[in-house]
């Protein structure tokens, strides 16, 4: 195993790797639940549409496969601590493109199953272009084209987006209609008698912080880990609850998928849906939504390799990831097998950070998480045994590690400085690792042509920049 995995090559050991695994996986948990909870959205309610039920079971069962799936590709053929999972912002766009327009139609039962089944059509479509992409080498190689300012803005920008979700999920920041986001209403929710709901979690995100410091100042392992489990049970002892399973759900939710999950792509109806027959505009709009899901997938999966490579210390003489496309061929085997098990688009997940952060730096990291996953198959969600505000400092701590690397961009030339800047903030801002990359890219090649600097090898990240534009102005995410 250790010849395998490189484990002792690498620094590390068997002990440091299960604990990454571990980390990695509560990090990531959330998606269990999330990606049914985003695709069939604000529908998943008491009275609503028994087809939204079903799609929600079938989603439910197909994201733990695809993250099973994917992430042992990343263990055992990439060999690299990451893992894999149905993509935040892109089910929330799947929604959005295939099921939302059934709802405005005034769509029952059959309809709605149909376009979550013609969506599937499109993901599958969109993974095999990043299968053919991935196989000609093309996808390391655009990856490999981007400025060097950007390589060292995205890590940055990853991180800032990181810890943005920490502070999100904890409830430390809050929606306010003025200024946008705040910190939490503590006196607000004692007056309100939500302190248990609205503050407690936000002040027990803050502790396990600072757990986290605390114990990385003392040089203690697993120290991410032990703020996960320091919080759930500090949780669980302030507001007297107890996890709820719903082990009932489970039969319903494989006989679910059994019917419209795995086989939606299979149907010649999906198909037909998904391309609209003879219509010229809708075969257009068809591929445009394939297009926006190569380009989000392919730079979502770029700026997490990137940044948590380098967050390991796992970049080569250029600075670019390890196995970068060994990691590629990964993501993209997992979207195929993703569309055709059920759900949308799989990458990988900036939460691997976390792991990397606990000590992983090889596939068996991978293994434990995939593991996990699997588990959850026949318990009642692991996310709902660790809450938001134990997880929420793994991510915020990521965050502080990654910014590092933006100390290294050349902040006095503003053809570095601007795009990298643009990249750092816009990731968290717009909430998407690819728009901050794709805004970045766009301002790097007019800056550069406008100040006549522009070269032969800036064309790569110059047709990077066309794409993203075509997508900014055909279709918003």
């Amino acid at each position: 195993m250790d010849k395998f995995f490189k484990i002792s090559e690498r620094g590390s050991n068997v002990g440091t790797e299960i604990i990454a695994g571990l980390t990695t996986f509560f990090a990531m948990a959330y998606i269990v639940v999330t990606n049914p909870n985003q695709i069939v959205s604000f529908n998943n309610v008491e009275g609503a549409d028994p087809a939204f039920q079903q799609i929600w079971n079938a989603v439910y069962v197909a994201s733990i496969l695809v993250a099973v799936v994917g992430t042992l590709l990343m263990a055992l053929y990439a060999r690299m601590p990451f893992a894999q999972a149905c993509g935040m912002g892109l089910n929330s766009f799947f929604f959005v493109s295939f099921i939302l327009p059934h709802i405005i139609n005034g769509d029952s039962g059959d309809g709605i199953i149909r376009g979550y089944q013609s969506g599937l059509v499109i993901i599958l479509v969109s993974g095999l272009v990043f299968l053919i992409l991935s196989v000609s080498g093309l996808r390391s190689k655009i990856a490999k084209a981007l400025p060097e300012c950007l390589k060292k803005a995205i890590p940055a920008g990853i991180g800032l987006f990181i810890a943005f979700i920490g502070f999100k999920n904890a409830g430390i920041l809050q929606d306010n209609q003025f200024t946008f986001l705040q910190f939490v209403d503590i006196n607000g929710a004692l007056d309100n008698g939500q302190f248990a709901e609205l503050a407690l979690p936000a002040l027990l995100a803050l502790l396990g912080l600072i757990i986290i410091a605390v114990l990385e100042k003392f040089k203690v392992k697993g120290s991410v880990i032990l703020s996960i489990f320091s919080v759930t049970i500090l949780y669980y002892l302030c507001t007297w609850s107890v996890p709820n399973y719903n082990f009932e759900q489970i039969g319903q939710s494989f006989r679910d998928f059994g019917e419209i999950g795995i086989t939606g792509v299979f149907h010649a109806q999906a198909w037909k849906d998904a391309f609209s027959g003879s219509d010229i505009g809708a075969i257009f709009s068809a591929i445009m939504l394939v297009v926006t899901f190569c380009l989000v997938d392919m730079f979502d999966t770029i700026g997490t390799l990137y940044g948590t490579a380098s967050a390991a210390n796992m970049l080569d003489e250029n600075g670019d990831p390890i196995s970068v496309n060994e990691c590629m061929m990964c993501d993209s085997i997992g979207t195929v097998s993703g569309a055709v098990l059920g759900t949308s688009t799989c990458t990988t997940f900036v939460e691997s950070a976390s792991g990397v952060a606990a000590g992983g730096r090889t596939g068996l990291t991978s293994v434990v998480t995939a593991f996990c996953f699997a588990c959850c198959l026949f318990l009642s969600p692991i996310a709902s045994i660790v809450p938001s505000c134990a997880t929420a400092p793994a991510l915020i701590y990521v965050g502080v590690l990654m910014l590092k690397g933006f100390a290294s961009v050349d902040m006095s030339d503003m053809r570095s400085a601007v795009p990298a800047f643009l990249a750092l903030v816009m990731m968290p801002l717009t909430y998407s690792i690819s728009n901050g990359i794709g805004i970045g890219a766009i301002a790097y090649v007019i800056i550069t042509l406008c100040t006549g600097k522009y070269k032969k090898s800036d064309i790569p990240v110059t047709v990077i920049a066309a794409l993203f534009a075509l997508r900014f102005a055909t279709i918003t995410m």
